[in-house]
């Protein structure tokens, strides 16, 4: 099916798409004028034969205001420069036969395109893409890639979705690096945003004000998914990263911002379906995945293949927050929701969410959360480290600076062996201490804004580190992110050699036997000895044994199968010291 946004080659020249139903007329601006025709339901269309790829063009909104096109292919001189018609049918695919893989197999790495080399560009990535084959990690995830204002940013806002960003090379550059990616049996993901536009470089509201919504999210006005057009646009949007560029799976961001309408289908559930009937057509595994902090059970379902209304998995922020506060004592914020981190680390490994329903302080002293114990482990997506639990520390630290190295490689041997799906931060396979933190491009009142408002979030930050404190505009902010390949320690290369052995053991022992597997139960007690154990889909059982304390514990073994990782546990476990048997 064609797509109804943009501008698409055809066998005569180039056919042009725009949704303007609050303009009264639009010009399409190439090396002269075109009046586009305005269709029902307020669509502009034009058809310019002769015209050859590789081509900038522009609309003109009234004749007052010339903007790029919403769904714009590519902005090569970023969001307020012309937009460029792209051929994505030209590109000449080398992984022609790469139908994905199961998510069973997945192991994550959460990547920033332009912190991740020292070039910061797509084709820069392609050199590593051996190193994480070789760490064990089978999926490679990007930070956002829809075109935001400015040359340096997170990504997070995007106002021309369909267009990757300039900054880190053309879109046959990103081909490359996926093909690259698929040549060696790495899945790649990348993270979109369907919550809210930017706050630079979007002009939608001009000429489509129905797009958005009275409402408001933390970061700008809600979109209207009621309106046909706006949420197909989000639909097709995702659709095309899945076709165009070959990724195999999207994680979206904060989808508890996305406005759900009482007593319709909503627009998740749209995409989920949508996506299905590609995976479907194409016989290809299409992976999606949620981060919801409203910990929606209901929208899961990681057996579902291919996707047909629900998502494979969530981000499990509840797993991640319990490790942080056992690691490090912080209480600040959404911590404090996480008092008792041993127990609660309990459950999430015993049913996947801590909070399924119970009133959580931070929410508004609000019931969060579904049960989840019935789900599939695979259904949650653990972590301990990420792009916004390091980047929104006003110093951008990572736990290597904030917990002991005995501490952190006992959370590792849980994470990346327990049958969740485990995800890891860029570097942290080898213990890079490189901050991360947040960092924009944004001028003039726009700038200034975004200083005034960190410097007020961050007010304890400022008076305590003072100029510490990195300037997010600043460029020397980004470029203190970038990672060392070349200077690892002998510490840090340990630290590689474990994660490498731990993933090595996961793909030999724990992935086949992932599909099917069910949650067992989790006991945590006072002195941090920890007991789990999981059903697995071959029918024998997964168990976990930890000391998660700075002491020595005394304890009685029992007859837990046979040890895969750690040794058999003894009458006294070591202080942070883990164990891992498989058995019947």
């Amino acid at each position: 099916m064609r797509p109804s946004f943009g501008a698409k080659p055809t066998k005569d020249g180039v056919s042009f798409r725009l949704w303007a139903p609050g303009a009264r007329r639009v010009d399409l601006l190439l090396e002269r004028r075109h009046a586009m025709q305005r269709r029902q339901d307020g669509w502009y269309v034009a058809e310019i034969a002769g015209l050859p790829v590789g081509s900038p063009y522009r609309f003109r909104i009234d004749d007052e205001i010339d903007v790029p096109d919403p769904a714009s292919a590519f902005q090569p001189e970023d969001v307020f420069g012309p937009s460029e018609v792209i051929d994505h049918d030209a590109f000449k695919w080398r992984a022609k036969d790469w139908r994905g893989r199961p998510w069973e197999e997945t192991v994550l790495i959460e990547t920033h395109v332009g912190t991740f080399t020292r070039d910061g560009t797509y084709r820069a990535m392609i050199d590593k893409l051996d190193h994480l084959v070789v760490s064990g990690i089978t999926a490679l995830e990007l930070m956002p890639l829809a075109d935001f204002a400015g040359r340096r940013g997170w990504g997070y806002d995007g106002v021309l979705w369909y267009a990757p960003d300039s900054a880190y090379g053309r879109p046959e550059d990103l081909k490359t690096l996926i093909d690259e990616a698929h040549l060696r049996g790495l899945m790649v993901f990348l993270d979109v945003v369907y919550n809210h536009f930017g706050p630079e470089g979007n002009y939608l509201g001009r000429y489509a004000p129905t797009f958005f919504t009275d409402a408001h999210t933390p970061w700008g006005s809600a979109i209207d998914y009621r309106v046909p057009q706006v949420r197909a646009f989000a639909v097709e949007n995702a659709l095309s990263w899945l076709t165009d560029y070959r990724f195999d799976g999207l994680r979206l961001d904060a989808a508890n911002h996305i406005m759900a309408i009482p007593g319709e289908q909503s627009m998740l559930h749209d995409l989920s379906a949508a996506v299905g009937e590609l995976a479907k057509a194409t016989d290809r595994h299409i992976h999606l995945v949620l981060e919801n902090g409203d910990n929606r059970a209901s929208m899961l379902d990681a057996a579902q293949e291919p996707p047909s209304g629900k998502y494979r998995a969530q981000w499990n922020d509840d797993y991640h927050h319990v490790w942080h506060v056992m690691l490090t004592g912080e209480l600040n914020g959404y911590y404090g929701d996480y008092q008792t981190p041993r127990m609660d680390l309990a459950r999430a490994l015993a049913s996947g969410f801590v909070y399924q329903g119970e009133i959580s302080e931070f929410w508004g002293k609000k019931p969060r959360g579904e049960a989840s114990g019935e789900l599939p482990p695979a259904t949650f997506v653990t972590f301990l480290q990420n792009h916004d639990q390091i980047g929104n520390r006003p110093l951008g630290d990572r736990l290597e600076s904030l917990a002991s190295p005995q501490q952190i490689e006992a959370a590792l041997a849980v994470t990346l062996l327990a049958p969740m799906v485990p995800m890891l931060f860029q570097g942290e396979e080898w213990g890079s201490k490189v901050p991360f933190p947040f960092f924009c491009d944004f001028q003039g009142g726009l700038a200034d804004a975004v200083r005034k408002g960190r410097k007020q979030e961050y007010a304890w930050a400022y008076a305590t580190y003072g100029d510490e404190v990195p300037d997010p505009l600043d460029p020397a902010t980004p470029q203190s992110a970038v990672l060392d390949w070349t200077g690892r320690t002998p510490e840090q290369d340990a630290r590689l050699a474990l994660v490498r052995n731990l993933l090595a053991l996961r793909h030999r022992e724990i992935m086949p036997r992932l599909k099917g597997a069910r949650f067992g139960d989790a006991v945590a007690e006072d002195n941090g000895l920890l007991n789990a154990h999981w059903r697995m889909g071959d029918g024998t059982t997964l168990r976990l044994t930890a000391n998660l304390s700075d002491k020595d514990i005394a304890h009685s073994n029992n007859n837990a199968g046979t040890p895969i990782w750690g040794g058999a546990a003894g009458d006294r476990l070591p202080p942070w010291s883990v164990v891992w048997h498989l058995g019947g």
